[in-house]
């Protein structure tokens, strides 16, 4: 798996499994580092300083996942921009891009991940 065209790069197709891996990469980071946060002590405010510095440092590469991801469905990557939208916007996101496969076959956005 190439990681940094994964967290990096807003070309192109990834499919659900790219997608999920990314995802818990992320997520396994930010509750390590919460972990750590708890245990040392860093915590302000009841807020872990190195998951939250973590948090606003995985902004970039969430996207970036998300925009690939977005892509395979067809779709622009400005899409992302329904997690805005209360409840709705969250499970719209869950849905799409963590369960509903890809666009089969060539899309706007390049070849099938898949080989489809």
């Amino acid at each position: 798996m190439d990681w940094k065209y994964l967290y990096t790069s807003f070309e192109g197709r990834i499919p659900r499994s790219s997608f999920w891996i990314g995802v818990l990469v992320i997520w396994g980071v930010f509750i390590v580092l919460s972990v750590v946060d708890a245990m040392a002590g860093l915590q302000a405010e009841g807020v872990g300083i190195l998951s939250i510095i973590f948090a606003i440092g995985s902004i970039y590469p969430a996207i970036a996942l998300y925009a690939k991801r977005w892509h395979d469905r067809n779709k622009s990557g400005w899409w992302t921009l329904i997690a805005f939208v209360p409840i709705i916007g969250a499970i719209w996101l869950l849905v799409e891009l963590g369960c509903l496969r890809g666009t089969a076959g060539q899309n706007t956005y390049g070849a099938d991940p898949l080989g489809g």
